[in-house]
């Protein structure tokens, strides 16, 4: 049984647990994500990892209340369970396969956005832990919706906070951030992780191409199965279709084709952008998710 060890609410629309999954918890690793149903006929949904304690047998998961699924997930109370908790799915960080001493020397910034906090502090962790220092730089809309800036602030050489509305840390995007500590405040990255929504890594990864800093992105499409035999997480990555919950989700940031990511979400939204992507994607489409007469 996947109980519900702890519950918080983080925000007015950001839920925080601690659910008990042993066999998660024994071979997790930072990057990787779950698929849980909170009842037996249940929608499924990926959540990446927030957190792991190996010991304990738990894992943490963070979500927000975007439609039916977590509005039942939300109701869930400490001591009640999960149907199902899956995992752990995708590939690790390539951070985890680094030689130690090597990644110490590297000087890495994380840019997280809304809710890609969460993955970012399992990162952050799993490289403090591992004596290596990184920054992050973490956005939100206001001050109100920014998660986990205690955890990330243990986490983290250094943490800044940017509010698009001024409300809090440093004023503006995470872009304008991340160019003033690299062109105005001196400071030089070999790699950065950049976990959000997609437009933010899009820019991110535009704005690190200019730089010349080596970025990876964490894709977060529609995903179904999790297992590849659905195609709907497809995305081209340096021209090749790769599918993010087998290949990925972590990609290079700069081969990543954003535009035809965001394209394609708004089509598998309906039926009929379902029945063309269908169409117009052919043998790499899949069809398999039982959404697409496939």
């Amino acid at each position: 049984m996947f109980e519900i060890l702890e519950k918080k609410q983080l925000n007015v629309n950001t839920v925080w647990m601690i659910v008990k999954a042993e066999r998660v918890a024994k071979s997790c690793l930072p990057g990787q994500f779950v698929i849980v149903r909170s009842h037996k006929d249940a929608e499924r949904i990926p959540l990446t990892i927030c957190d792991y304690d190996r010991e304990k047998g738990t894992v943490t998961i963070v979500f927000q209340v975007v439609g039916a699924g977590t509005e039942i997930m939300k109701e869930l109370k400490e001591g009640e369970c999960f149907a199902d908790v899956v995992g752990p799915l995708g590939n690790p960080s390539e951070l985890c396969s680094l030689d130690k001493e090597e990644l110490k020397k590297k000087k890495i910034v994380f840019v997280a956005g809304g809710l890609g906090t969460a993955p970012v502090y399992c990162q952050l962790k799993w490289l403090h832990d591992n004596g290596v220092p990184a920054d992050a730089i973490v956005g939100a809309r206001t001050k109100d919706i920014v998660i986990l800036e205690d955890l990330m602030t243990a986490a983290t050489g250094n943490l800044y906070i940017t509010t698009d509305d001024g409300s809090y840390g440093r004023a503006g995007m995470v872009t304008n951030t991340l160019q003033d500590l690299v062109e105005k405040e001196g400071k030089s990255y070999d790699l950065c992780v950049a976990i959000g929504p997609m437009i933010m890594m899009k820019f991110v990864a535009k704005l690190t191409k200019e730089l010349n800093i080596p970025t990876i992105v964490s894709m977060n499409p529609i995903m179904v199965d999790g297992t590849g035999m659905c195609g709907a997480c497809r995305v081209l990555v340096g021209g090749e279709v790769k599918f993010a919950c087998v290949d990925g989700p972590e990609f290079d940031g700069h081969q990543v084709d954003f535009e035809n990511a965001m394209k394609r979400a708004q089509q598998y939204k309906t039926q009929e952008g379902r029945a063309k992507l269908a169409l117009e994607e052919g043998a790499t489409h899949h069809g398999g998710c039982g959404q697409c007469n496939g």
